[in-house]
C-alpha cells in the first residue's frame, strides 16, 4: 500500500488494485492506531483514531478531497497513486 501523504505522524495510505471496495477511503495509520476514512465525508469507516488526529485528517480531506478522488479512479486502473501535498 503506497504512502500518498505523511504529516503530523500520521501515515496516509491508498491500496492501488482494480476492484478495490468502495466507498472510495484511504488508510491512515498513527502509532498505534489505524483507520479507513471516507474521501467523500470525512467520516471513518473502520478502526479508531484519537479526535485531534481525526479532525486533522478530515481538515486534510477536504482540501485535496478532488486530488484523492483522482487517485482513488487511479488505483481502480491498477496505477499507483500519486503523492499529496501535507497538512501545514
Amino acid at each position: 500500500m503506497p504512502l500518498i501523504s505523511m504529516f503530523w505522524g500520521m501515515l496516509i495510505k491508498m491500496y492501488y488494485a482494480p476492484g478495490e471496495h468502495n466507498p472510495p477511503h484511504i488508510h491512515v495509520e498513527y502509532q498505534e492506531f489505524e483507520a479507513s476514512f471516507n474521501i467523500r465525508t470525512g467520516a471513518i469507516d473502520a478502526g479508531k483514531m484519537p479526535r485531534r488526529q481525526t479532525r486533522l485528517v478530515q481538515a486534510w480531506i477536504e482540501i485535496h478531497r478532488e486530488d484523492l478522488l483522482a487517485d482513488w479512479k487511479l488505483c481502480q486502473d491498477g496505477l499507483e497513486p500519486m503523492k499529496i501535498e501535507p497538512l501545514k
